[in-house]
C-alpha cells in the first residue's frame, strides 16, 4: 500500500517548508536538494513508498544500510524538510506518485517548494521566477520572487506534484530557473537557492560549494568542446568548395 514511512519520531516539525528535489533539466532540483541535505547535515526522516517509484536499493559511502530511492530529510531547527531522489520517476507513474506525496504534505501541514529548470541560453546570472497554488502567490510576493514573463508549463513528475497541489487547493510555490539542458547546472541551482529558497524559507544558505562545482563543470565543458572540435577536424566529411578554392 502506498504510504510515507516516518523513521524519526523524535524530530518535531511545525508547519515545515518542504523542498522538492527530483531530477530534471540541469538537475537543478536535485543539486539544490542534495546541497541542503549536505550543508545542514540533515537527518534521514522518512521514506516514500508510492506507486510509480522504481524498486531499487540505494547505499552510501561507509554505510551498509540500504535505503529506498526517494527519501525525506529533516532539519528541526529550521523547520525544514527536503525531498531527495536518487532515481527518475517514470511519467506513467507520476500521477500516483503525486497523489501519494501531496496527500502526505497536506496531512502534515507542509508547504512544498517545487523546483524546475527551464532550458535556456543563459546570459549572466540565471533568471528565477515563481508560480503558485493556494495561497502561494502571497509567499512569492513577500519573498520578492517575480512571476513568469511568458506562458509555460511544468511537465514530468514535478508538474504532476504542482497539478495535484492545485487540484486540492494546497498552498505551494514553484520556482523555475533558466538552466543548461545538456549538463548538470550548479550555477542555476545556486540561483534557485539564493534568489528563491533563501527568502522564502527566511534563512541564509551557504552556496560556496556550488560555485566550485560550476567552475569544475565549466572546465569539463570546455574540454569536451575542444575534443569535439578535434574529432570533427579529423573525421571524414564532404564540404562544398567555392569556384576558386
Amino acid at each position: 500500500m502506498a504510504h510515507i514511512q516516518v523513521h524519526r519520531d523524535d524530530i518535531s516539525l511545525d508547519s515545515p517548508t518542504l523542498i522538492e528535489g527530483l531530477p530534471g533539466v540541469g538537475l537543478v532540483g536535485k543539486i539544490a536538494a542534495d546541497h541542503l541535505v549536505d550543508v545542514y547535515d540533515m537527518e534521514y526522516y522518512a521514506s516514500a513508498h508510492c506507486e510509480g517509484l522504481p524498486e531499487i536499493a540505494v547505499y552510501e559511502t561507509d554505510d551498509p544500510d540500504v535505503r529506498p530511492p526517494v527519501r525525506l530529510y529533516a532539519d528541526e531547527d529550521r523547520d525544514l524538510l527536503v525531498l531527495q531522489s536518487d532515481a527518475p520517476i517514470s511519467p506513467s507513474g507520476a500521477k500516483e506518485f503525486a497523489g501519494c506525496m501531496v496527500s502526505w504534505f497536506e496531512a502534515n501541514d507542509a508547504t512544498p517548494v517545487y523546483l524546475s529548470g527551464r532550458p535556456a541560453e543563459k546570459d549572466g546570472v540565471p533568471g528565477v521566477y515563481g508560480i503558485s497554488t493556494g495561497d502561494g502567490a502571497r509567499l512569492l510576493a513577500e519573498a520578492e520572487v517575480t512571476p513568469p514573463s511568458e506562458n509555460g508549463a511544468i511537465t514530468g513528475p514535478t508538474g504532476a506534484l504542482v497539478h495535484e497541489s492545485q487540484r486540492i487547493g494546497l498552498t505551494s510555490v514553484g520556482l523555475i530557473v533558466e538552466a543548461d539542458q545538456q549538463f548538470p547546472d550548479p550555477e542555476a541551482a545556486r540561483a534557485l537557492l539564493q534568489t528563491g529558497l533563501s527568502p522564502l524559507a527566511d534563512f541564509e544558505i551557504d552556496t560556496e560549494a556550488l560555485v566550485e562545482q560550476a567552475e569544475e563543470i565549466g572546465r569539463a565543458k570546455a574540454q569536451l568542446a575542444q575534443q569535439l572540435q578535434e574529432n570533427q577536424e579529423e573525421s571524414t566529411s564532404a564540404r562544398p568548395l567555392g569556384m576558386y578554392q
